[in-house]
């Protein structure tokens, strides 16, 4: 119980709601992110900036409150889960409207389901459990399992390679038309320029108060813009300056600068998540275990967060992929597997692994710049060790189109936050970039999904987390906490790992 409560006061701080006075409707606000979204189809993409925009004009079935249960959005209510754990019967909202005025139906649905599960990564990785899905009627969708699958809801509800609802006349793949549920529609697009939504009026919000991305949705903005900004200074300095109301992925160097801004100030995820080394599994030099091994044990993690982040009040040493505030905290495979930073046992076991001097190809972003400055420790400790390295710095765009071919790269960097359900961990699904499948995996993996039992999971995982650090599909970095900046006239914005503007308003 301790930890459960601490579990629910640690990700609170992620999603605390704001207090203030009424808030007015209308006006336009600018946000800055990273960069340009390689796509606006969530289905098709597990990168957050997809996530970020996309979620204010689509909408999936469930979601999750301010404490990371999950709660419905365009279904009626939890799924009436039977048959042991097998069958799932979803009731639909009623009364719901796409952005082209057609009304939401069980065949929408069923229609968007079956492309989540042939498109999306996540869609295929509950795609293995299921046996069919049906509309019994206009208002019911009801998902049967080969087995029982404990992260089904969660993966539904998953606003990264979402199962997003969306018409049946208009599944499309790629994505033509862009019409979705969600309070905000998309009114234009211009390449590397900005992308513009508008207020749905036709919208029908949930009753009640808000709840962290569930509860109600209010549409105070008559539009939001999202503006690329790649480079992480300029996100800084027109942040200060008031040219943006909202900045994502703020340099935490700029901390204190923001502090000092009359026009913004810093918001702080505290905690957020963990930096990641993802391997390619399947194809070149990281292929092999043992080269996998002998890379990890050159890297010393904590040179790469203090390089990234600067002070420890922004970073943690930390093996375990959830921290000892979460009910997932376990230990189980970290001692002698992390922050070794051996770079000299790490050019005898390369050697012992067969290494033939083939460029190690680290593919990074400077659009996170926190990426970018690990990757450069990393690579000089990997030329310590006698490994070469080809150090392929492309915007995020790019390199969410490069992982997702094998013949491309041997590593790649990305982050996640802290999420409720591991079995959201992107590397666990085997047609995730990186491709980890093997019968150690498939063992210890799907007992844990198949489990309903909360502390029984809990203990399965334990054997997940093992099998990771055995095999090495990622190697995680740290902990660290993340900044945006928020104008002082932005209200209704509360720290989120995906920011939502639905909610916000601007003071006049």
């Amino acid at each position: 119980m301790r930890k459960k409560l601490a579990f629910l006061a640690a990700t609170a701080l992620i999603v605390v709601p704001s207090v203030g006075m009424a808030q007015e409707k209308g006006g336009v606000i600018n946000v800055a992110t990273i960069g340009e979204p390689p796509t606006l189809d969530p289905m098709s993409s597990t990168a957050d900036l997809v996530g970020i925009v996309t979620q204010h004009i689509f909408e999936t079935l469930y979601t999750f409150d301010k404490s990371w249960q999950l709660t419905p959005l365009l279904a009626e209510s939890l799924p009436e889960i039977g048959d042991d754990g097998k069958t799932y019967t979803i009731k639909l909202r009623t009364g719901i409207t796409f952005h082209d005025g057609t009304d939401m139906t069980s065949e929408d649905v069923l229609a968007s389901l079956d492309r989540w599960t042939k498109l999306a990564s996540r869609g295929k990785q509950a795609a293995g459990f299921i046996t069919s899905i049906e509309a019994p009627d206009d208002t019911t969708v009801v998902i049967k399992l080969k087995e029982p699958y404990a992260p089904l809801t969660s993966l539904l509800a998953f606003n990264n390679s979402a199962a997003i609802v969306i018409p049946a006349e208009k599944q499309a793949e790629p994505m033509t038309e862009f019409v979705g549920t969600g309070p905000y529609e998309l009114k234009e697009r211009r390449a590397d320029q900005y992308i513009q939504l508008t207020r749905f009026d036709g919208y029908k919000s949930l009753e009640g108060e808000s709840n962290g991305y569930g509860g109600a949705r209010h549409q105070y903005l008559d539009e939001i813009r999202f503006v690329p900004v790649p480079d992480p200074n300029t996100r800084v300095e027109a942040a200060v300056s008031g040219q943006y109301d909202y900045a994502d992925a703020i340099p935490v160097e700029s901390f204190d600068k923001l502090k000092a801004s009359s026009a913004s100030q810093p918001m702080l995820l505290e905690p957020f998540g963990y930096p990641v080394f993802v391997f390619n599994t399947k194809e070149g030099v990281a292929a092999k275990l043992e080269v996998r091994k002998a890379i990890t044990q050159a890297l010393n993690m904590e040179d790469m967060l203090a390089a990234a982040f600067g002070s420890p009040d922004f970073y943690a040493i930390d093996g375990a992929f959830y921290p000892q505030s979460y009910s997932w905290h376990t230990e189980a495979g970290v001692e002698g597997n992390y922050n070794l930073g051996d770079p000299e046992g790490a050019a005898e076991a390369a050697e012992a692994a067969g290494y033939d001097g083939t460029p190690i190809r680290i593919l990074t972003s400077r659009q996170y710049e926190f990426h970018y400055k690990m990757a450069q420790v990393a690579a000089e400790y990997l030329k310590l060790a006698g490994f070469k390295v080809d150090m392929q710095v492309v915007d995020w765009a790019t390199l969410t189109q490069r992982r997702a071919d094998p013949g491309l790269w041997d590593v790649y960097i990305t982050h996640s936050p802290f999420l409720p359900e591991p079995a959201l961990i992107g590397a666990l699904s085997t047609s995730s970039p990186g491709w980890w499948d093997t019968p150690a995996r498939k063992a210890a993996v799907d007992p844990f999904t198949a489990e309903a039992d909360p502390a029984k999971r809990v203990e399965l995982w334990a054997n997940v987390q093992k099998v990771i650090y055995d095999e090495l599909p990622l190697i995680k970095i740290g902990d660290f906490n993340a900044i945006a900046a928020k104008s002082t006239k932005l209200e209704g914005v509360d720290p989120a790992p995906w920011p939502y503007f639905w909610n916000a308003s601007v003071t006049k």
